[in-house]
């Protein structure tokens, strides 16, 4: 029998932390924790697991829709330059 999804990703997850693990001890972080501009904690990885609950649709939308979450071109800077302005 196959294995699950959930029991493949907590595998791929375990594999992963050990490789963090073994490369942080050659190169650490910078700091040791890191936050948002806002000042909010940011992880390491971010999986679908850390998407529990939400609606794509009404959470994240599309590029060049509301809320613009994805950027305010449709085609996602594909046509135009991603400009910064001060």
């Amino acid at each position: 029998m196959a294995e699950s999804k959930s029991g493949e990703a907590a595998g791929n997850r375990a594999a992963y932390e050990k490789t963090v693990e073994k490369f942080l001890q050659k190169a650490p972080e910078r700091k040791a924790a890191f936050r948002t501009g806002g000042g909010l904690p940011l992880k390491r990885l971010y999986t679908p697991e850390d998407l529990e609950g939400m609606d794509y649709e009404r959470d994240l939308g599309y590029p060049g829709m509301y809320p613009y979450t994805r950027g305010v071109q449709p085609t996602m800077y594909r046509g135009r330059f991603w400009t910064m302005r001060q």
